[in-house]
C-alpha cells in the first residue's frame, strides 16, 4: 500500500512524535472532557491496540522514531518529495511481531458543513513486506475508531489517480466522494 496523496506542494514535515493537541484544547468535539492519562491509555489499547493475526495498531511511542523514519522516507520517496520543518499531527504505528511495518498520520479540522469536526487521514504507508496482510486496512480502521471516539463526523483522504493498488483497498473501506481537488501552489 502506498501513500494517500500527492505531497509535492507541502512545505512542512509532519512530526507525529510531537504534542498533537486534541481538538478544542483537550475536549472531545461534542463537549465531553478528556479523561486522565490512565483512562486515555486504556482507550488507546481498547481502540487501537487490538491484535489480529500478530498485527497490533497503536499510538506511536518515542521508541518508534527509528522505525518510523525509514517508512516516512519511503513514503516521501514514493511521492518524490521532501519536507523540512516539523508540524505535530496524530500518528499510529502498525506492528507485526514487534516491528513497525506501517504508519498513518491524521488530523482534525473544522468544517462549514457539519457541527462536528472532520478527520483528515493525511499519510498512510506500509513496508513492502507488510503489503497484502491487512496492515493498511487495520490502520484505516484504527483512525475510524479514534475519529468516532473524538466525535468527528467523517474521515476522508486523497490519493493520486495512478495509485490503483491503494484504491483497491480504499474502495472496500470507504466511498469515493466524486469531488475533484483543485489547488494552486503558492
Amino acid at each position: 500500500m502506498h501513500g494517500v496523496r500527492d505531497r509535492s506542494d507541502d512545505r512542512r514535515r509532519r512530526d507525529p512524535f510531537g504534542p498533537a493537541e486534541p481538538p478544542h484544547g483537550g475536549r472531545h468535539f461534542r463537549g465531553g472532557r478528556r479523561k486522565g492519562a490512565a483512562a486515555s491509555q486504556a482507550k488507546d489499547i481498547a481502540v487501537a491496540g487490538q491484535q489480529r493475526d500478530g498485527l497490533v495498531v497503536r499510538p506511536f511511542t518515542p521508541d518508534d522514531r527509528a522505525a518510523w523514519d525509514p517508512l516516512w522516507q519511503g513514503y516521501l520517496t514514493f511521492y518524490r518529495s521532501t519536507l523540512p520543518e516539523a508540524e505535530p499531527v496524530h500518528g499510529l504505528a502498525a506492528c507485526l511481531d514487534g516491528e513497525v511495518v506501517g504508519i498513518v498520520h491524521y488530523l482534525y479540522h473544522r468544517s462549514t458543513w457539519a457541527p462536528g469536526h472532520y478527520c483528515y487521514l493525511e499519510d498512510l504507508f506500509t513496508s513492502e513486506k507488510a503489503r497484502n496482510r491487512g496492515v493498511g486496512r487495520a490502520l484505516i480502521e484504527a483512525v475510524y475508531e479514534r475519529a468516532r471516539a473524538a466525535g468527528a463526523s467523517r474521515v476522508y483522504w486523497h490519493t493520486h489517480e495512478t495509485n490503483t493498488t491503494a484504491q483497491a483497498l480504499y474502495g472496500k473501506v470507504a466511498a469515493l466522494s466524486g469531488f475533484l481537488q483543485y489547488r494552486k501552489v503558492l
